[in-house]
């Protein structure tokens, strides 16, 4: 059995470095995809919301949309935690595709303020997504997404952290391209 516990009072930059070193534990002598991509989820879900910083406003969705293997700008739903969330999204379309046509991590304060959100979950306020960019072909194999019911719930250590998480997850993976 695997379990972990996070301390409820620490710093974000704290949090993510006891986050990758559990998640580092989760995936070690594990390679498949879709196992590494849903202990994930379920493992940046719970331990986001143990967090004070969490504890009004909780993270309400954790989890991958992946590059879909019969179209190169379409993402498909993937591993996550929470509720029922959209199957398909176009890259460029919403937060997940601006992520997966840029390249780039998107943080945004409020949904509400973003051209093109898709609203599969009316509560979600702030959302970070970081895109999983493969090393060797630079193609985007997929993005990770989070929402959050508060406004402002991410910043530049979230930002830091999660892109330390696709890194680990690139590296503990057999990625399909």
């Amino acid at each position: 059995m695997f379990g972990f516990s996070f301390d409820p009072n620490l710093s974000k930059e704290e949090f993510y470095k006891e986050l990758t070193k559990t998640l580092r534990a989760l995936v070690s002598g594990q390679r498949d995809l879709i196992t590494n991509l849903a202990n994930a989820s379920s493992l940046i879900y719970h331990a986001l919301n143990s967090l004070n910083a969490f504890k009004t406003k909780p993270v309400n969705w954790a989890g991958f949309y992946l590059t879909a293997k019969d179209n190169a700008s379409l993402l498909r739903l993937g591993p996550f935690q929470g509720k029922v969330a959209c199957t398909e999204i176009k890259f460029g379309r919403g937060v997940c595709g601006a992520a997966a046509s840029t390249g780039k991590t998107q943080v945004v304060p409020n949904v509400h303020d973003f051209p093109g959100h898709i609203a599969c979950d009316s509560s979600s306020v702030s959302e970070i997504v970081v895109p999983i960019v493969s090393p060797a072909s630079g193609r985007v194999l997929g993005v990770l997404d989070i929402d959050d019911e508060g406004p402002e719930a991410f910043g530049e250590a979230d930002k830091a952290g999660l892109e330390t998480v696709v890194q680990i997850l690139l590296e503990s993976c057999d990625w399909t391209e």
